[in-house]
């Protein structure tokens, strides 16, 4: 009888833990297999929240579908502990296994709001947008100049939330100037910028920043950027160039850079002024007398006087030699490159050529016809 029961009993056993071992089978799999969401979410996960929180948010969003073999997977995998507050971008199919690796995973949201800081050549606005993860493009909820207009509700409403994303956007061409009152415009950075940095110094770029951030530390990885650059392009010069240093080839940039705006065209003018200082030919351009007139303390907004265009100051190359002493903006890398890297070309003159481009010569009799056909697009478009 004895053995009878003892034998009952272990087989019982061997039944149970071989039915154990089938759902945990079965649970694993379903841990790993593809979840049934069919559009991206984004989910938020607030600061002190918890996985059975995110576990029914998940189910409410269709992201799973058993919220319990959610928790149970991440306090099996040891990680309910390690949840992160922020905004995650769940891609459908996802699985639960790879949605409890992102909510525990150290690093910014990678969805939910941002706000960008642009700095621009003519204006510096704060725009906040939002990742719509059907699309994974960015939807703009406000545009707003900081100082300037009325702060709208929504700027206000995000910048109170833990998980908001912020970054500055440094355009190509600004000045140290409108970069350090740009930053002290910002609400969300702290403490004093310190001195200007030098014109040229900084790079444009985009810089992720969080609430609290220094603003001399934030201008001092814009330096430390720009220089790696400035050393990079130098390194990788061509021969021949009428450029004796690093120095001259930011300041020979950031002319290039105030030219033209148009990618494909920064090494043809680029060989203008490279064949003009080979040449011993004045630079001539606009750009440099500006910076004269204004020392990069914001925008002209007008166009230049015939005395400005001859009085003697150490940026105007329409009467100096060479470069100017300084560069007049802060070129960004293609710039840089273009510098030391010029197109092969005889071309000495360039003028505006109606698109948004230029006409390149190289005789003044050429430039002279290209003025002519610039002179009458101008004319016309003014009649209209």
């Amino acid at each position: 009888m004895w053995r009878s029961l003892a034998s009952n009993m272990l087989t019982f056993l061997v039944v149970g833990l071989f039915l154990l071992g089938g759902v945990i089978l079965w649970g694993k799999s379903q841990y790993t297999a593809s979840g049934p969401l069919e559009t991206a979410i984004c989910l938020r996960v607030e600061r002190g929240s918890n996985m059975t929180k995110v576990s029914r948010d998940l189910e409410e969003q269709g992201a799973v579908t058993n919220g319990a073999m959610f928790r149970i997977g991440a306090k099996y995998s040891e990680k309910t502990g390690l949840l992160k507050a922020g905004s995650f971008l769940v891609d459908a199919g996802s699985s639960m296994e790879e949605i409890v690796a992102q909510v525990t995973t150290a690093g910014a949201s990678s969805c939910g709001t941002e706000i960008v800081y642009r700095v621009g050549i003519t204006r510096i606005f704060a725009e906040v947008r939002e990742l719509d993860p059907a699309s994974n493009k960015f939807v703009e909820r406000a545009e707003f100049q900081p100082g300037v207009d009325e702060t709208p509700a929504v700027y206000t409403e995000k910048r109170s939330e833990a998980d908001t994303r912020y970054r500055i956007a440094l355009a190509e061409g600004v000045t140290s100037w409108q970069v350090v009152e740009a930053l002290k415009a910002m609400d969300v950075l702290d403490g004093d910028p310190g001195e200007r940095p030098a014109e040229g110094m900084l790079a444009p770029d985009s810089y992720e920043v969080v609430p609290g951030s220094k603003r001399a530390d934030i201008l001092a990885e814009m330096q430390e950027r720009q220089q790696l650059r400035i050393n990079a392009a130098w390194e990788a010069r061509t021969d021949g160039l009428p450029l004796a240093n690093p120095e001259e080839m930011l300041i020979l940039a950031s002319i290039i850079e105030k030219e033209t705006g148009v990618p494909n065209e920064r090494r043809q003018v680029a060989s203008v002024f490279t064949n003009r200082l080979n040449r011993g030919m004045r630079l001539q351009t606009d750009p440099t007398v500006i910076y004269g007139v204004t020392k990069g303390e914001g925008v002209l907004g007008r166009g230049l006087r015939q005395s400005e265009l001859r009085k003697v100051t150490p940026w105007n190359t329409y009467v100096i030699e060479g470069l100017p002493p300084t560069p007049i903006a802060n070129p960004g890398m293609a710039s840089l490159q273009a510098a030391v890297d010029p197109d092969t070309t005889d071309y000495v003159f360039f003028v505006a050529d109606g698109t948004g481009g230029h006409a390149f010569a190289e005789t003044l009799e050429q430039h002279n016809r290209n003025v002519v056909k610039w002179r009458a697009i101008e004319a016309e478009r003014q009649n209209n």
